[in-house]
C-alpha cells in the first residue's frame, strides 16, 4: 500500500483565488497547503508603505465591490478575522470640464436626478437590474452553464452584449450619462466599440447601487490576511518565500491547484500536460497593462467639483468619446496623451492610511502590453484638469510601469491585471474551450486563477469553482 500523502491538496499562489480554493477544500475536510513565492501573501491584494513612512498604499486592487457582493466571500466569517469594510457615501465621481461632476450614489434615483434629459432613461435601465442584482451576479460569477434565472439573464444579457459606446449613445442623449457609463465600462480594458463591453458598465453600475464600492479599513492586505486567518482556523497551512518552478518542487498531493496564468502553468507542469493542451495554453491572449502612481499628499485633492470628495473612486477622462479614443489608442500600441485615469482616494474615509492631516492616493491608466513608458506627466495632467493645484500637494510619489508591474507579480503578464483579455472569445472560455475550464486533461492538476471564469476581480469565485471541480473528482 502506498504511503498516505501529507496533503490532500496543494495550492500554488496565495492570492484571493488561491486562498479561496484552499478554504473551499478545507471546509470540505481536506488537508491543504498553500505555497506562496513572495514573503507576504496577497497576490494583487497587498498593501505597503510605497512612498513615505506612515502612508499605506494598496499595491494594486483598492476598491472592492465584488469583495462584498461575492457569494463566496459572503459565506465566510471574515469580520471575525479582522476585515472591516468602509463604504464612501458615493461609489464613483466623474468630474467634467464644466466644473461639475456626476456622482454614482447608492440610490438609482439620486444618481438619475443628476443626468438632465437622461434621468428617466437611466432609471429605466438600472432600476430593474439593481432590483434583481443577486440573480444577475449569481449567473455571471461562474462558468458558462444553463441559467438558473433565465429571465434575469435575458434582462441583463440583451443590453450587455452590445458595445458600451453603442448602448450609451442609443439610450442616452446627454454627455453626462454617456460619460459616467463609459467611465464604468472602460474597466473592461477593451475598446468601447467591442461587443459585450457594455456588460462591464452595467455590472459595475449595478454593484455601485446594490452594495457600494467599498475599501478595506487599513488597506486591501486585510482582505487576504482575513482569508488566511480563517484558513488556518480550519487547519490549512501556508508557507511563503518558496517559488515553484516545476512540479518536482511540490509535495505529493491528490490535487494541485494553480493560482497562476496559463503561461506559467504550461511552464511549471510541462510534460505532465498533453501537447495539444499546452499549445492551447500558449495561444491564450493577454491584454494591455497599467501604469500606476501612488501618492503621499499633504491634503485632499483640490477638486474643482468639491462633491468628488464624497466618492472613494474618481474616473478622470471627460466625455465618452474621449474615453473611447484613449482606449482605442492603447490597443493600437499607443500611449494616449489624455489617458483615462482611475483615481482612488481612501484617506477621507479611512484615517489609518496616512499620518494626521495627510492623504494617500493612487492612480493608474491603461497602456500597451509590456510598456516601459513613464505616464506620470500624462496622469497628473488629467488630475490637474479636474483638480487644479494637485501637484502642489504631492509630498512623494512611487511609480510602476507595466513592465515593472509584471516583474512585481508574475501573474500580471505584460502588466495585464485581469489575467487575460476578457472579451467574448475569452470570457467563459478561459483558459481554453472546455466544459470544465478549471480542470486540465491531466488528472489532479487544476487552474484556479483569474484566467478562469469569471475572470478578474477580488471575489474568490475562480478559486471556489476550481476547488469544487477538484472535489467532484475525488
Amino acid at each position: 500500500m502506498a504511503p498516505k500523502q501529507p496533503y490532500d491538496a496543494v495550492i500554488v499562489g496565495a492570492g484571493p483565488n488561491g486562498l479561496a480554493a484552499a478554504i473551499t477544500l478545507a471546509r470540505a475536510g481536506r488537508s491543504v497547503l498553500v505555497i506562496e513565492g513572495r514573503e507576504t501573501i496577497g497576490g494583487g491584494v497587498r498593501s505597503a508603505e510605497l512612498t513615505l513612512p506612515g502612508f499605506v498604499h494598496d499595491v494594486c486592487s483598492a476598491i472592492h465591490p465584488l469583495g462584498v457582493a461575492s457569494p463566496f466571500f459572503q459565506g465566510l466569517p471574515l469580520a471575525e478575522h479582522g476585515l472591516e469594510w468602509i463604504f464612501p457615501p458615493a461609489a464613483i465621481a466623474h468630474p467634467l470640464d464644466d466644473g461639475t461632476a456626476v456622482l454614482v450614489e447608492r440610490s438609482v434615483e439620486a444618481t438619475a436626478a443628476q443626468l438632465g434629459p437622461d434621468t428617466n432613461a437611466y432609471r429605466r435601465l438600472m432600476g430593474p437590474l439593481v432590483a434583481d442584482w443577486r440573480n444577475v451576479l449569481g449567473e455571471m460569477l461562474g462558468p458558462l452553464r444553463t441559467p438558473r434565472h433565465p429571465v434575469s439573464m435575458v434582462r441583463f444579457g440583451l443590453p450587455a452584449l452590445l458595445p458600451a459606446a453603442t448602448l450609451a449613445k442609443m439610450l442616452f442623449r446627454g454627455e453626462r450619462a454617456r460619460a459616467v457609463f463609459a467611465g464604468m465600462a472602460v474597466h473592461a480594458m477593451m475598446p468601447l466599440a467591442w461587443p459585450a463591453t457594455a456588460a462591464f458598465g452595467l455590472m459595475l453600475g449595478i454593484l455601485a447601487h446594490a452594495v457600494g464600492w467599498p475599501m478595506a479599513r487599513g488597506g486591501s492586505q486585510h482582505i487576504v490576511d482575513a482569508l488566511a486567518a480563517y484558513l488556518r482556523s480550519l487547519g490549512g497551512e501556508i508557507v511563503t518565500g518558496r517559488w515553484v518552478e516545476r512540479m518536482a518542487d511540490l509535495p505529493p498531493a491528490a490535487a494541485t491547484l494553480f493560482d497562476v496564468t496559463p503561461r506559467q502553468l504550461e511552464r511549471i507542469a510541462g510534460d505532465r500536460l498533453p501537447a495539444g493542451y499546452r499549445r492551447k495554453l500558449r495561444g491564450y491572449r493577454y491584454g494591455p497593462g497599467i501604469f500606476k502612481v501612488d501618492y503621499a499628499l499633504d491634503g485632499p485633492a483640490p477638486w474643482r467639483a468639491a462633491e468628488c470628495l464624497r466618492a472613494g473612486t474618481v474616473h478622470l477622462g471627460g466625455t465618452l468619446d474621449e474615453i473611447a479614443a484613449s482606449e482605442r489608442a492603447v490597443w493600437r500600441g499607443e500611449h494616449p496623451g489624455r489617458p483615462y485615469v482611475l483615481f482612488v482616494q481612501q484617506t477621507p474615509f479611512d484615517a489609518t492610511r496616512a499620518p494626521a492631516g495627510k492623504q494617500s492616493a493612487w492612480a493608474y491608466c491603461h497602456v500597451p502590453h509590456g510598456s516601459t513608458v513613464d505616464m506620470t506627466g500624462a496622469i497628473e495632467a488629467q488630475i490637474e484638469r479636474f483638480a487644479p493645484g494637485f501637484r502642489e500637494r504631492i509630498l512623494a510619489r512611487s511609480t510602476r510601469t507595466a513592465a515593472e508591474m509584471a516583474a512585481y507579480n508574475p501573474n500580471y503578464i505584460g502588466g495585464d491585471i485581469n489575467g487575460g483579455v476578457q472579451d467574448l472569445r475569452q470570457l467563459f472560455t478561459r483558459p481554453v474551450v472546455s466544459l470544465n475550464p478549471y480542470a486540465t486533461p491531466t488528472p489532479g492538476i487544476y487552474l484556479c486563477s483569474s484566467s478562469t471564469p469569471p475572470g478578474g476581480g477580488v471575489h474568490g469565485m475562480c478559486g471556489y469553482w476550481a476547488a469544487q471541480a477538484a472535489l467532484k473528482t475525488r
